[in-house]
């Protein structure tokens, strides 16, 4: 299984022979081994995404007197205990949200199985490139936009995962972040989700050896 390598003009410049002891995933891709971890690993991301601060006052917090609306009985309308009544305009919430943690647990093989899954899937796609480095020589989006142009890469949603402070300057970083559809990560954070929500990914030399090391079973 191979990778092809381009250059920022869109021009071919090799390929990256994968670790041997990741020719599997071209077989991985090809099957539905590893949906499950992949669709558990991307649900906990997401869910540790929600800030799970949504909250509802109950009867016992509503601000207002205790003070009976009116005598229990004599007076021909239906009897009532109190203002905080769920039943009554600005009343208490009956079973409301609280405040509440929504983060799941994955086992590290469930999350090296997702990201193995997903890569070999975007690389048996063809959905896989590789780049020596990321770097501009000016932060202008025009230029940037144009890169994305000549690689064949306008349109989709692109992630370019780099070795930060390694094959990637800030002029890059700066130029790309105004263009929608696109993101830059780190190859030491980059997760499955980030791969599940881009159609195409671009990787550097060096960020594809970090993440041979995070995925390869130890």
């Amino acid at each position: 299984m191979t990778i092809t390598v381009k250059d920022l003009q869109g021009k071919e410049q090799g390929q990256i022979e994968v670790s041997s002891q990741l020719e599997k995933f071209e077989e991985l891709g090809k099957r539905l081994v590893g949906t499950q971890a992949a669709h558990e690993a991307v649900t906990a991301i997401r869910a540790a995404q929600r800030s799970g601060t949504a909250c509802t006052k109950t009867m016992g917090e509503v601000a207002g007197s205790g003070k009976k609306p009116w005598r229990q009985k004599g007076t021909g309308r239906a009897r009532a205990g109190s203002f905080a009544s769920p039943l009554w305009p600005g009343g208490g919430v009956v079973f409301g949200p609280k405040p509440r943690d929504y983060s799941k647990k994955v086992n590290r093989k469930v999350s090296r199985l997702a990201l193995q899954k997903l890569i070999s899937t975007r690389a048996c796609a063809g959905d896989l490139v590789a780049v020596d480095e990321l770097k501009m020589q000016s932060p202008k989006t025009g230029q940037f936009v144009q890169i994305l142009k000549d690689m064949g890469l306008d349109g989709a949603k692109v992630l370019f995962i780099a070795a930060m402070d390694e094959d990637i300057n800030t002029n890059f970083c700066l130029a790309s972040r105004n263009v929608q559809k696109v993101k830059v990560v780190d190859s030491a954070t980059v997760n499955p989700y980030d791969i599940l929500a881009s159609t195409k990914v671009v990787v550097t030399r060096k960020a594809w050896a970090k993440i041979e090391e995070r995925i390869i079973t130890k």
